[in-house]
């Protein structure tokens, strides 16, 4: 089909298919080396000018880092326990906080949600000190619940600040009329209104989880036990203390970024929809 002037608005396809290959490779590049890095051996990944591919690809150095006195098995179950109990907590307190700000209109409304916008402000490194006063005498696994309620405490603007926007793009007469055919508020909030705002839902559970994924400060504040460390303050130790083998710090390195890869492509759509979401009306 074609518009005045003869000039067709169709796209091309074959520029869209050169473009966003173009996109994902630029995107995904990082990773790629990373892999292939992880790959080689010490003398290649030291080697200048370096070598982008591996003579002989070295699948053993992920046996080697996992049978190692410093294996990532512990670190990854610290990170994988702190980040879903972080994003659980967070979705219990922000969903009726969320609901409860975008379907009642109370004093000081908008103080509130601008306020739940400026702790966004705050990270754990400026409260290192107050933290520290606070947690250091959580030992053994109580360190993971203190990280977990940090790591909680930190995100809890952000997802209600993202939530409540989605419910409030709700009509209000869809709640109206679940009340009046006998749901009470709470079914009314879990069967009617959360199935339509699972966009808004998924973004809030990414943002947490990764922000949570990747916290190192107070976890480097907190934790002093190897064994209970995360994966971001224990990636360090896999250099070693006078050899540094930089092909094994990149094989941890794509080991924890596996469940995070998994997580998105489960949710990929949700997400989308998500981040898209009143962008066309």
């Amino acid at each position: 089909m074609a518009i005045k002037g003869g000039i067709d608005a169709r796209p091309n396809p074959v520029g869209t298919i050169i473009g966003a290959a173009a996109i994902a490779l630029f995107f995904s590049f990082p990773y790629l080396l990373m892999f292939l890095s992880s790959l080689k051996t010490r003398e290649e990944i030291t080697r200048i000018p370096p070598d982008y591919f591996p003579v002989t690809p070295q699948f053993s150095n992920y046996l080697t880092v996992w049978s190692s006195s410093v294996a990532p098995g512990s670190s990854l179950l610290a990170t994988i326990v702190i980040s879903l109990g972080a994003t659980l907590l967070v979705l219990l307190i922000a969903t009726p906080a969320a609901y409860y700000v975008a379907r009642f209109r109370f004093p000081g409304r908008m103080v509130f949600l601008f306020l739940v916008l400026i702790t966004q402000m705050l990270q754990p490194t400026v409260l290192a000190v107050g933290l520290y006063q606070q947690f250091s005498g959580w030992r053994g696994y109580l360190v993971w619940v203190a990280l977990i309620l940090i790591n909680g405490a930190f995100n809890l603007s952000f997802a209600v600040w993202i939530m409540q926007s989605f419910f409030a793009s709700i009509p209000k007469e869809i709640d109206e009329a679940a009340l009046i055919d006998g749901l009470g508020r709470l079914q009314t909030m879990f069967r009617v209104s959360l199935p339509l705002v699972w966009p808004g839902i998924v973004t809030a559970i990414v943002f947490v989880f990764v922000n949570t994924w990747n916290e190192f400060a107070a976890a480097f504040i907190l934790v002093q036990d190897n064994a209970l460390q995360p994966l971001t303050v224990s990636m360090p130790r896999f250099l070693g203390m006078y050899i540094r083998d930089w092909q094994y710090l990149f094989t941890v390195a794509v080991v924890a970024i596996v469940p995070v890869i998994i997580l998105f492509s489960l949710i990929e759509k949700r997400l989308i929809g998500g981040l898209t979401a009143g962008a066309v009306k």
